[in-house]
């Protein structure tokens, strides 16, 4: 690409990303899930209205798949282990049995009401079963649900892509005879074991890599934590297993490790999962052709139908009865099984296999996904109350962030006091420290106490203050000051000029 085409493709790249910035904003005060509007966006500068043609199905799913290891990624860092720990053998139980439970029910619906064969019916049972973690991150984090549910369906949605991309490659790829369900299982078990496995050791080398490497630049934080998730989804990738729960787990380890940098860590994740979400869904409204999209209308309607209705309110039925989740909760997760991205690059697989008939399936798996996302996600707010599973008034929980000290250009200071030195026996409200100085924990005898200005200091004593770097070196004279001469250092003319033996460590 020479200079002169790079500028009007960075022109079009930055208009479409500005355009679909705006779409989500409309999308938001409209009640609707952005990815209908990206959507829209492609569909728009494709070729059937702006003229920009695109139907590479091997570059659409590897992009595609790319882009949902990002997202997966920023799903895993900004989930709360707390919220989900206590739901992972439901969650999993509702990503794999459910899965297979949803595909064939949505298989046996298509198959009957399309009069297609086995294999494409599975095909597309296997395509549309998997709930999308974009949609379910985006829509249910902006309600107050009860944790428990809003847990259960974001764990879902993060692990069920793994076995339903497992069982699409499956179907594309096997020969006219079926693989029999022992071999399937094996391989799901293999895949979903050596994945999660590699997810989660790579999340734990990269916390305990970040916990110990002082980094030149705070900006490096962010991206060497989301490199790690890329690492473990390329790794799971390597060894023919699941890159997709490999880079969840990865980025749930991650997320909860008590890292440097972590609200810039969160902020860095969430834009790059935008990002990801804008260029995946622009890409897959480029890749359909509009003009063959209503003869699809009546076969996605069925299929939707079936698979909303039946398929998934069987799946949860089956899945959850022994865990006793009271009905109400049972039926908002049937509702709440959205699809976006996943199934629309999901259907690219088959094209790319080869298998006959797959350019059909994938203008049926659009078609579904937009007039289903446009029916379930504006009623989730109004189906959570019909459910009495929360109130218009409902609080939500505080955001409560970390904040690294540079963002707030603060100081830490430390200082223990010495057996000799005069800070011994000096009230906190005596040392006099100028403002903004602030000491904030006392460390006596392996006991933190939170000081007052009462409070007296002890020899051995180990002090935490926070100052700003424009009054960090008065604080640090006046600190040595009082430990040279007392609380009447400054009628003693002491203050606290550097020596060689300083009471203060940073």
């Amino acid at each position: 690409m020479t200079l002169q085409e790079l500028y009007p493709t960075l022109f079009v790249a930055g208009a479409v990303l500005l355009a679909s910035i705006a779409a989500a904003r409309a999308a938001n005060r409209l009640g609707l899930p952005s990815l209908l509007l990206f959507l829209g966006v492609g569909v728009i500068i494709g070729e059937d209205v702006i003229g920009l043609d695109f139907d590479d199905a091997v570059l659409a799913q590897t992009l595609g798949t790319a882009a949902l290891a990002i997202i997966l990624v920023e799903g895993g860092l900004t989930t709360r282990w707390g919220d989900v720990r206590r739901l992972l053998l439901p969650a999993g139980v509702l990503a794999t049995v459910g899965v297979a439970v949803s595909v064939l029910v949505t298989a046996a619906g298509a198959h009957w009401l399309l009069g297609v064969d086995w294999r494409l019916a599975l095909l597309l049972g296997a395509i549309v079963s998997s709930t999308d973690a974009a949609a379910v991150f985006a829509v249910l984090r902006a309600l107050p649900l009860p944790q428990k549910v809003t847990g259960l369906l974001e764990a879902e949605s993060g692990f069920n892509d793994a076995p339903t991309i497992i069982l699409v490659l499956v179907f594309s790829t096997a020969a006219a005879d079926l693989p029999d369900p022992a071999s399937i299982a094996a391989d799901v078990l293999y895949q979903l074991t050596v994945g999660g496995l590699l997810g989660l050791l790579t999340g734990w080398l990269g916390a305990v890599a970040l916990r110990h490497i002082a980094l030149p630049a705070s900006g490096l934080y962010p991206l060497a934590t989301f490199g790690f998730g890329i690492v473990a989804f390329a790794a799971g990738g390597a060894a023919d297993a699941s890159g997709i729960i490999a880079a969840y787990l990865s980025g749930l380890v991650l997320g909860n490790a008590k890292l440097p940098h972590r609200a810039a860590t969160h902020s860095f994740a969430e834009g790059a999962g935008w990002l990801a979400q804008i260029g995946l869904f622009v890409m897959l409204g480029l890749l359909v052709t509009p003009s063959e999209l209503p003869s699809a209308v009546l076969p996605a309607i069925g299929v939707g139908l079936v698979l909303l209705l039946v398929a998934r309110p069987i799946s949860v039925l089956v899945c959850l009865l022994p865990f006793r989740l009271p009905w109400r909760e049972q039926t908002f997760i049937s509702w709440a099984g959205l699809r976006g991205a996943v199934p629309i690059v999901l259907a690219t697989f088959p094209i790319v296999a080869g298998v006959e008939g797959a350019e059909r399936l994938l203008d049926i798996v659009f078609v579904l996904v937009v007039l289903f996302t446009l029916v379930q996600g504006p009623s989730l707010p109004a189906m959570a109350r019909l459910l009495r599973l929360t109130r218009p008034d409902a609080l939500r929980d505080v955001q409560v962030e970390t904040a690294p000290l540079d963002v707030l250009d603060a100081d830490l200071l430390t200082l223990t006091v010495p057996e000799s030195s005069r800070l011994r026996g000096v009230a906190v409200f005596e040392l006099r420290l100028p403002p903004p100085t602030v000491l904030t924990l006392i460390l006596r005898e392996g006991t933190t106490l939170t000081p007052t200005p009462a409070t007296v200091l002890h020899s051995g004593d180990e002090l935490l203050l926070i100052t700003t770097p424009e009054v960090r070196d008065a604080a640090e004279r006046r600190l040595r000051a009082v430990g040279r001469r007392g609380k009447l250092a400054r009628w003693f003319g002491e203050t606290g000029d550097p020596q060689s033996q300083q009471p203060t460590t940073m």
